[in-house]
């Protein structure tokens, strides 16, 4: 059977008028795929069943047709007017500054790694002079600063994150944690015999969320001067959200329990009665884990529900003397919240899959008109994600990197065929579209900016109707295998029914695209996008890991 075959009968089939149906056979599908590598076949198993919670059928109506998602996860309402999306790397950079020399209570930081350059020192340089200022103001000092990072990756060399921050550690030791985060999955012989940096394929901690106090910075920038330069992400901040702050800093506090701690003396050490990662029990090791987080996600999901309610009773009792608008003014209650944020979790390696299961259930439910812009800066969606823009409604605009772009561009040795191997995943992709006369619906574009990388990721849904998004998804999921099913991610979706934030998301998402040129037949006859035999050969079977 063709694949424009299977993408037919299963276009027939996403058209059923019963959305549940849709959302668990999406799951059987993926079921039923299998990794090239038949060596690492028991890496891609999870090891503790998966979510069983549906989502409820959509509601009709604007923004509240969203809020089935809080049957999942926690529901935060906030003002619109404590949103602000930002731009630039520069402008990403410098807020971290600001944010970092201000806080008095919290710093808590989730990224891949911290680079070693001027610029991220700088930051520790921050870090330091807030520390030593909330020494000096207390004897008991109330500033705590907590960080995680990835192990493989911010080990990598003799100088690396590590290293950068073990001052801070000796200095501060009260204040400060760096949890280094190992996955379950790289352990004996495999740890044994893959080298340095080839290792970071098995699974990492790609959560990237900075919060300082009660403000939040969601993205998918990592903590490294091409970041703050011209690496081209995406940011937004919750400004005054403590609740969504609390969220964070116990989702972070959770992962760095199950972490490995790094010391002042470079060593590392598990807490004391935690599983080791990669030489205790992996079953085990990951059923404490898949417990620790969805104990966070739960214990939030439960105080957000109690909240809802008591406001909802609040505002019935108040409703004939106070008008809801007017509650800022009245007793400084917070206004009616206009926006809500969902944050989305997944972590396969134990058995969390929250935000697959939200992302399939937009993308299947996406009505006919609708119009759905998604970003990656590594195009390689999964199976079920394929099928899913091939085979429902909406129109899609895809904005990819072109090679020239692309972080693994000039890079040496086999990391320099990467590039290539994603025009050959493109290539095909937009075959399987033409082969199905979708062009007019799902369109790709490249970006391409001189002197620029791109790592933006995302998506921005209009209604059908609508000329601005009343959702977005923002954060470090890539959309592709990696992402789904080997490391840690987390993202937000926010819903939103002001027109000004709507706007904001609008502005952001065109200036990404204007970037961009529409990707069609004879893209792929430049000799830049030529594909050596084999890299076409090594592809399939790689895939999964990059």
């Amino acid at each position: 059977m063709s694949l424009c075959t299977k993408t037919t009968i299963f276009k027939n089939r996403t058209h059923t008028k019963n959305p549940s149906f849709i959302f668990r056979a999406s799951f059987l599908r993926r079921k039923d795929l299998r990794s090239s590598w038949l060596l690492l076949a028991p890496l891609l198993t999870p090891p503790i069943p998966m979510i069983t919670a549906m989502p409820c059928s959509l509601c009709p109506e604007g923004a509240h047709r969203f809020q089935w998602i809080r049957n999942l996860v926690p529901e935060f309402g906030i003002s619109s007017s404590h949103v602000k999306v930002l731009s630039s790397p520069a402008e990403f950079y410098e807020l971290l500054k600001v944010q970092i020399k201000a806080a008095k209570q919290r710093v808590v930081m989730a990224s891949l790694y911290l680079g070693t350059g001027l610029l991220e020192q700088e930051l520790v340089n921050c870090l330091e002079e807030a520390l030593e200022k909330s020494l000096q103001a207390n004897e008991s000092p109330n500033l705590r600063v907590s960080i995680l990072l990835d192990y493989t990756r911010g080990s990598r060399g003799r100088r690396n994150s590590r290293t950068m921050l073990i001052p801070l550690l000796q200095r501060f030791p009260e204040q400060v944690r760096v949890s280094l985060f190992h996955t379950p999955n790289l352990r004996g012989l495999l740890k044994l015999l893959i080298p340095e940096r080839f290792n970071e394929t098995i699974g990492l901690q790609h959560i990237k969320v900075y919060l300082f106090d009660d403000n939040v910075i969601l993205s998918g920038a990592n903590l490294s001067d091409l970041y703050f330069t011209n690496r081209q992400d995406r940011y937004v901040l919750l400004q005054d959200s403590p609740e969504i702050a609390d969220f964070f800093t116990e989702l972070v506090d959770a992962i760095g329990d199950v972490s490995l701690q790094l010391q002042q003396d470079d060593t590392v050490e598990m807490i004391e009665g935690m599983v080791h990662p990669y030489q205790g029990d992996k079953v085990r090791y990951c059923e404490i884990a898949n417990q620790r987080v969805m104990e966070v996600i739960n214990s939030a999901r439960a105080r957000q529900e109690l909240l809802h309610t008591k406001t909802f009773h609040s505002s019935q009792q108040g409703s004939s003397v106070l008008p809801q608008h007017s509650s800022e003014t009245a007793g400084g209650l917070k206004p009616e919240p206009d926006t809500w944020i969902y944050p989305l979790i997944q972590m396969k390696p134990f058995g969390i899959q929250i935000d697959e299961m939200v992302t399939e259930t937009l993308l299947t439910e996406a009505e006919r008109d609708a119009r759905i812009y998604l970003t990656t800066g590594y195009f390689n969606l999964t199976q079920a994600y394929m099928d899913l823009v091939l085979g429902t409604r909406a129109e899609y605009r895809i904005l990819l990197a072109s090679p020239e772009v692309n972080g693994f561009f000039g890079a040496k040795g086999v990391a320099g065929a990467i590039p290539s191997a994603y025009v050959y995943i493109e290539h095909q992709f937009y075959n399987e579209v033409c082969c199905l006369h979708q062009q007019e619906r799902i369109q790709l574009q490249e970006y391409s900016r001189a002197g620029w990388t791109f790592h933006a990721k995302g998506l921005w849904l209009y209604l059908a109707g609508s000329n601005l998004p009343c959702l977005t998804l923002i954060g470090s999921p890539n959309f592709g295998y990696r992402s789904v099913h080997r490391d840690l991610e987390a993202q937000v979706a926010i819903v939103t029914e002001n027109k000004a934030l709507q706007q904001q998301l609008h502005q952001e998402q065109e200036q990404l695209y204007l970037c961009s040129g529409v990707v069609s037949s004879s893209t792929f006859e430049q000799p830049s996008r030529h594909v050596k035999l084999w890299v076409k050969l090594v592809t399939p079977l790689i895939k999964n890991f990059f």
